[in-house]
């Protein structure tokens, strides 16, 4: 039986990634025509780590950040929100052997500033570290996000 690859195994695995390839004919309804960038896990995870203290981002700013470096029309939905998961379980598995400096993944919210609930600790884990540096977690029905959480996004 395989040996289950662990969280930093899974990061850097990078899959012959990134590649931009052109958006498939029945993706153009929903994602619009030209190109489409694949990244990688790291990539992902680097851009995660440059957001400070205090600051945000979201699943589509990451996605516009690597879109821009890789001279596509979009960043892929599915597989940047996938690896923003293998980013936070990653940093905590790092977290768990003694790292001090990991990747500050509760700063990555999903779309409208949405807490990810899939993230290591679950919504009350994400909700004391944002709320530790500053920001407000409001719940509206059975989400959870963060008030006002345009004015803390970052410039990156």
């Amino acid at each position: 039986m395989a040996r289950k690859k662990t969280w930093q195994e899974k990061l850097a695995d990078c899959k012959d990634l990134p590649k931009v390839e052109k958006i498939a004919p029945h993706m153009n309804q929903k994602w619009g025509r030209g190109t489409v960038v694949v990244p990688a896990p790291k990539e992902v995870d680097a851009v995660m780590k440059r957001v400070p203290r205090g600051k945000l981002i979201t699943i589509n700013e990451i996605r516009q950040i690597l879109a821009k470096k890789h001279h596509a029309t979009i960043g892929c939905p599915i597989t940047t929100g996938i690896f923003a998961w293998i980013a936070a379980h990653a940093a905590e598995e790092a977290a768990a052997l003694g790292k001090a400096r990991t990747t500050p993944y509760w700063r990555t919210l999903k779309s409208g500033g949405e807490l990810n609930p899939k993230y290591p600790g679950g919504i009350a884990a994400i909700r004391r570290r944002l709320e530790a540096e500053g920001h407000r977690v409001v719940q509206k029905g059975k989400r959870y996000l963060v008030a006002d959480f345009e004015n803390a996004l970052v410039q990156l």
